[in-house]
């Protein structure tokens, strides 16, 4: 089953752990099907379920519940 699929612009990441905090995050929010972050690029991939997933909100406060930046990217 493919998802939505949104990308974050993420700051405050310094070494390639940081990413696997955040993907360990985006995973825990119901919904999920698969999150990479590219730290790099700074950007966070996330594929979601939108049936269960609440939406970008719910993607966005789990970025920033682990004390980094993020926005949208359209």
């Amino acid at each position: 089953m493919s998802g939505s699929v949104y990308t974050f612009a993420i700051t405050g990441m310094h070494c390639p752990s940081c990413g696997v905090l955040i993907d360990d995050a985006l995973e825990q929010v119901p919904g999920v099907l698969r999150a990479g972050t590219d730290v790099a690029a700074e950007r966070a991939r996330v594929e979601v379920d939108p049936a269960v997933c609440a939406g970008p909100d719910a993607l966005l406060a789990a970025i920033t519940g682990e004390g980094y930046g993020a926005v949208l990217v359209p």
